[in-house]
């Protein structure tokens, strides 16, 4: 019997996933627990391996991008069965799972045209995939206005996209131009012969899954940056000891596990920073994920990675650095599964450490501009620790000093929340004993 090669589920926020690569030819003969397919989600990558032994049928060639559940080829017991499966086929598509959405039946007053309707009594329901009402959300789509073209009338990615264009087209006082496009399309330079490239790499994968989430995050906000220093000769001292009890305490402890926890702190004491604005709500969420950002290595270009410390508030130090250290290890090999970087609601970027992407460890750059993690509404940028001549008690001395950079949403944040937060950031790095309070 013919065996199916389907998109597995790897995650609850996984929908679609794109065929990198087949790692075995059609008519190869694999075996069962083989890797066979190489597949991408945002920022991700997974091998998928062969659930029986036979000869491979490729339907879905590398490159396409399909939903969970779809059948990309077939494995055949026999040489009969194979040349069978090659003539007469199967279904391309097996259901995609759906999440089901309650909205409301009535048609809502063109005043609410842009609010996304929340579950009430005496509802239908509405078929949407999650990606689809991720995207209404954060655009602040009515979908209980979208009539769905997917299968069963589900609601699609592009079905939310469609919608997006045209209240924009609606809005325009005059026609508007094409979309933003991510890049130039040509460059006339080139093309005349001025200057040649000396390599050519295709804007794909994690690269382009940055470069719209970087574009979008600036479009849809307001972003203000704020920055600043941070005497770090306390946090030094706690580290040292810590390092030093590296034994007893069975791992190493980095700078970036203390400062999890010093953010996961700060943001329980000021929950507006620990928020999203959707639709036209301000959502202040219940739990604490931070992401850290991981710079990571690929043969074209190095990418970047947020994977997440889910309830960060809730774990203690070792907890962080073991959940951290395996993320971070993994992210590097591009093995992270969907869920492991979705659900922050607060991100640590390190602004250019020299070592490998370590916070705080390594000069790096002073100041910057970090972009939003939609749909957060900040951003905590941090340099590396340098020595630098500044004034205590009327003196001037030589003190471990840390730049940071916080960036806002100041849609939603203005100044003296804002303040708040870094104040207390500031107060815990330069006297981490309260993290004992």
């Amino acid at each position: 019997m013919a065996h199916n090669v389907a998109i597995p589920k790897l995650g609850l926020t996984m929908v679609e996933a794109t065929i990198t690569e087949w790692k075995a030819q059609e008519g190869e003969w694999v075996e069962k627990e083989q890797p066979i397919l190489v597949i991408e989600m945002e920022k991700t990558v997974h091998d998928i391996e062969a659930i029986a032994s036979g000869i491979l049928h490729i339907i879905t060639p590398a490159g396409e991008t399909v939903p969970v559940g779809y059948v990309v080829g077939v494995l055949a017991e026999s040489k009969e069965e194979y040349a069978t499966v090659c003539r007469e086929g199967v279904p391309a598509v097996e259901a995609a799972p759906e999440v089901e959405v309650e909205a409301s039946a009535e048609v809502a007053p063109e005043a609410e045209a842009q609010r996304v309707v929340a579950p009430q009594q005496g509802t239908e329901r509405l078929r949407i995939t999650p990606v689809a009402r991720k995207l209404a959300e954060e655009h602040g789509i009515d979908v209980s206005k979208i009539s769905g073209t997917g299968p069963g009338g589900r609601i699609t990615r592009q079905d939310i996209l469609q919608a997006v264009e045209e209240r924009e087209k609606a809005a325009a006082p005059a026609p508007p131009s094409s979309p933003t496009p991510i890049a130039a399309s040509a460059d006339k330079a080139e093309m005349a012969g001025l200057k040649h490239a000396k390599q050519v790499i295709p804007l794909r994968g994690m690269r382009r899954a940055i470069a719209e989430n970087m574009l979008r995050s600036l479009q849809v906000s307001a972003q203000m940056t704020s920055s600043g220093e941070i005497d770090m000769t306390e946090m030094i001292k706690l580290r040292q000891s810590l390092v030093a009890q590296q034994e007893a305490i069975g791992a190493r402890i980095t700078y970036t596990d203390i400062f999890v926890m010093i953010v996961a702190k700060a943001l329980g004491q000021n929950p507006i920073i620990n928020s999203s604005l959707i639709g036209d709500e301000i959502r202040i969420w219940d739990d604490i994920n931070i992401g850290v950002a991981v710079a990571t290595e690929s043969e074209d270009m190095p990418g970047l990675i947020v994977p997440v410390v889910h309830n960060a508030d809730k774990k203690s130090l070792l907890e962080i650095h073991n959940t951290l250290s395996d993320l971070t290890k993994r992210a590097r090999e591009s093995k992270l599964l969907p869920d492991e970087i979705a659900g922050s609601t607060f991100t640590i970027t390190n602004m250019g450490a020299g070592t490998g992407g370590a916070l705080g460890e390594g000069e790096g750059s002073g100041f910057g501009t970090p972009i939003i993690n939609q749909p957060e509404v900040a951003i905590l940028g941090l340099g590396g620790i340098a020595e630098k001549p500044v004034v205590r008690g009327g003196e001037i001395v030589i003190r471990p000093m840390m730049s940071y950079s916080f960036t806002t949403d100041h849609r939603v944040i203005d100044g003296v929340p804002a303040g708040r937060f870094i104040a207390a950031v500031k107060q815990l790095m330069e006297n981490p004993h309260l993290l004992l309070l």
